[in-house]
């Protein structure tokens, strides 16, 4: 029976050990996403600090890789030094990923209020050429998000673009795609985006941030998993004779 406990966790192992290599192209592939997102949005915060559970989560996916071969190795090759390495790396990659899970956190719940302070200087930073950054940020903003202004599309007439331009009229960007001809004017007002940008960009941040939190979360557990089936080998190489005899006969190679 003995026997047959070692032999089944040898046999989740190696597979978590599989599981281990495609969770990290996963978070590799989450850690980019993030990456990819924020630069759309860059301009909407200024604190570099939100990237840190983007940076740690791809790092943490390429140690999976890692992770993966090491104990692939350790288990078919019956090595407890392999063994041994495999559960303190596990072990290491499990609380980066608490920390990871943290950071989430305490960054999701800072988004509204970066986001606050920063989008009224963005707004006024807007000057409608493609060459300007800030007004490149906004437009993509506002045609992705399917919104105008800060709060509605009344908080551009509070604008140096605005009042510089004299035409009444808001960026087309702020046009419904199913309007035609759409120029921006205010005369026109329904053919506007009616929500404000602000709310929008915040749920989109938070949303992004709570990918990493549960990516984190999930993966924490698979490898906890990993580490109770390491450790289980281990104990029972060491105090059961009949494996060792199994191990030493080749009879589970």
């Amino acid at each position: 029976m003995g026997q047959c406990g070692v032999i089944s966790s040898k046999t989740v192992l190696v597979f978590l050990n599989l599981i281990f290599w495609a969770a990290a192209g996963i978070l590799c592939y989450i850690g980019a996403y993030v990456f990819i997102t924020y630069d759309d949005y860059d301009h909407f915060f200024e604190d570099i600090y939100t990237f840190i559970p983007a940076m740690v989560i791809i790092a943490v996916g390429t140690l999976l890789f890692v992770i993966g071969f090491i104990g692939c190795c350790a288990t078919v090759r019956e090595s407890r030094c392999g063994l041994v390495t495999f559960s303190a790396v596990l072990l290491l990659v499990f609380a980066t990923e608490v920390v990871v899970v943290v950071l989430g956190y305490i960054y999701r719940a800072k988004v509204e209020a970066v986001v606050n302070h920063s989008i009224q200087k963005v707004y006024n930073e807007y000057k409608g050429t493609n060459t300007d950054a800030p007004s490149r940020a906004i437009d993509y903003v506002q045609r992705q998000l399917h919104c105008c202004g800060i709060h509605n599309y009344s908080d551009w007439m509070n604008t140096d673009w605005f009042n510089e331009s004299k035409n009444n009229s808001v960026p087309v960007s702020c046009c419904k795609p199913s309007i035609s001809n759409c120029t921006g004017t205010l005369m026109r007002p329904e053919d506007l985006y009616p929500e404000g940008c602000e709310v929008l960009v915040v749920k989109k941040l938070k949303d992004i941030m709570l990918y990493v939190i549960l990516a984190a979360l999930t993966f924490a557990a698979i490898q906890m998993l990993g580490l109770l089936c390491a450790c289980l080998v281990l104990c029972r190489r060491g105090h059961d004779p009949g494996y060792e005899l199994l191990v030493s006969t080749g009879i589970d190679a």
